[in-house]
């Protein structure tokens, strides 16, 4: 496949833009003024066009991104962890990216949109004015752009436009990558920022905990041996026999960490072998900061012009903060998946039509929780699924794919819960346990663990309890060999309000109801 955004020397692309035909009508005359404004810095680009291919280095502890983009972090009073949003680039060469990445991105905004001011592209790309001023200037010089009015009051105020040369440019680069939005992270960056933001980092206690478990019935001691498995931030073996709560401890777990294991940054996109990727998922991970909106809209609600003084004051302070706009602040994201899980859901998705890539869900929940529910049940093999992910349990790294078979190394930095109600030995084998740090065996309630989740049930469908009804169902059917389940009390309870609701009568657990519902739920098939 071709790559359209391979690295080049200076700030010359590694294909230069054709030159402008004699026909190609000049900028009208009354913006050279503009012109001159707009590019007073002269030649100041530095060298370099960033960092083309993608290194494993930060592998082995060294930080590479240290000064452009790694985060910083503090701890809390309570010791929950206080992540620091990764500082904004100060220029392009700090970006890591190539020039010719950037401008291609412009250049399909300018497409799109046809006219568009410097501040606008610069929110389109979440990158400050004076980094892509120096993208604007160098289309400018190879005749791609131009200024089609502008405002005295900055450079940021000129509205830009495509020239014919500059359109048949674009049309080009949507050839080669129909990505467009906030310019991409390096990997270094996004590998960096995700060793910081480790589950291991979050904040457990048993207080924590048990306040988020407090709605659950559960047996004691069981948040003893769950503590322990979310501070050490390694994966998780939940078994037992089915319906005793085994993904209502994992969903709970997930819960837990989304709620109050701390926000994490999230970048929109990772250029990863000179190829884009993109991890922000609106449907996996949920957003804490505002969105910044796009130019002139603040200014517009408060009934000011986009390009009043007011206006061009608050883009400023957008454009000149402190934060890197290309990372949105989440909540550790929860993935979930049961048995439509395949191997191909855990590999890049790439579309040929737009010529870039979607991060697979186990990348998605970096920094959150991953959670396999029937585990065993899927289409794949469990040996061939678990095949998959031997490597990234033993060193926290995972190898991804492109489609022209070059391979890059990811971090691998999620809570990783396996449940299942199948025989663990049976599933995998001992290389694979091993791996897998913390096993949680989730049995049958004792009889006063039943009788409690009983009594909740009943209370939250608004039914009276009655004690006869427990004794009832361990006298027929518990006591005389058949294991419960903590399933079992809302399964039965919602049989019986059925037969109730049939019948038009008021829910009362007398034993003949009890015994009419378990007939129904406990027949052999």
């Amino acid at each position: 496949m071709h790559d359209p955004h391979s690295p080049a020397s200076g700030d010359e692309r590694q294909a230069p833009y054709p030159a402008p035909s004699s026909g190609q009508p000049p900028p009208s005359a009354s913006l050279p003024d503009l012109y001159s404004d707009l590019f007073s810095g002269g030649n100041q680009s530095g060298g370099g066009t960033g960092t083309g291919g993608q290194t494993a280095s930060w592998k082995t502890g060294s930080d590479p991104s240290a000064g452009r983009g790694a985060a910083r972090v503090t701890r809390a009073g309570g010791g929950s962890a206080v992540f620091a949003a990764p500082p904004a680039p100060s220029s392009r060469q700090a970006t890591g990216l190539p020039l010719s990445l950037l401008c291609d991105l412009l250049l399909k905004q300018l497409y799109l949109q046809r006219n568009l001011l410097g501040v606008q592209l610069a929110r389109h790309l979440r990158l400050a004015f004076p980094i892509i001023e120096e993208c604007l200037r160098y289309l400018k010089d190879e005749k791609c752009v131009e200024v089609s009015s502008g405002e005295l009051v900055g450079p940021a105020s000129y509205q830009f436009c495509l020239t014919e040369l500059g359109r048949n440019r674009a049309r080009e680069a949507f050839e080669q990558c129909r990505y467009v939005g906030p310019a991409p992270v390096t990997l270094e960056s996004y590998a960096a920022q995700c060793r910081l933001q480790t589950v291991a980092g979050s904040s457990c206690t048993p207080a924590a905990l048990k306040s988020a478990f407090g709605s659950m019935i559960i047996r004691p001691g069981l948040l003893d041996e769950v503590g322990p498995a979310v501070c050490s931030g390694k994966s998780i073996f939940v078994y037992g026999p089915p319906g005793n709560g085994k993904t209502m401890i994992a969903r709970g777990l997930g819960r837990f960490l989304n709620t109050s294991g701390g926000e994490i940054y999230v970048p929109y996109a990772v250029l990863a072998e000179n190829s884009i990727v993109t991890v922000f998922d609106p449907t996996v991970h949920q957003a804490t900061d505002t969105e910044h909106p796009e130019y002139g809209q603040s200014a517009a609600d408060a009934g000011q012009s986009p390009l009043s003084p007011a206006g061009l004051s608050s883009s400023r302070a957008w454009s000149e903060g402190s934060a890197d706009l290309r990372w949105r602040r989440v909540r550790r994201p929860v993935v979930v998946t049961g048995g439509e899980l395949t191997l191909d859901m855990l590999d890049l998705r790439y579309s040929r039509t737009s010529n870039f890539y979607t991060a697979p869900l186990h990348i998605k929940a970096n920094g959150g929780v991953f959670l396999i529910d029937d585990f065993g049940r899927q289409i794949v093999s469990p040996r061939d699924l678990l095949n998959r992910w031997i490597l990234p349990l033993e060193e926290g790294i995972d190898y991804l794919t492109l489609a022209t078979g070059r391979k890059f190394p990811v971090p691998f930095e999620q809570l990783i819960i396996f449940s299942t109600n199948l025989e663990p030995r049976e599933l995998v084998d001992e290389a694979f346990l091993r791996r897998i740090r913390h096993k949680i065996r989730i049995g049958p309630p004792e009889r006063e663990q039943f009788t409690q989740i009983f009594r909740l049930c009943c209370a939250q469908r608004d039914i009276p309890f009655e004690e006869t009804a427990v004794e009832h169902l361990y006298a027929n059917f518990y006591d005389q060999g058949k294991s419960p389940r903590s399933s079992d009390a809302r399964d039965l309870l919602e049989i019986a309000a059925s037969i109730c609701r049939f019948r038009d009568q008021r829910p009362i657990l007398t034993p003949e109801l009890m015994a009419e519902a378990a007939a129904r739920y406990f027949c052999q098939v």
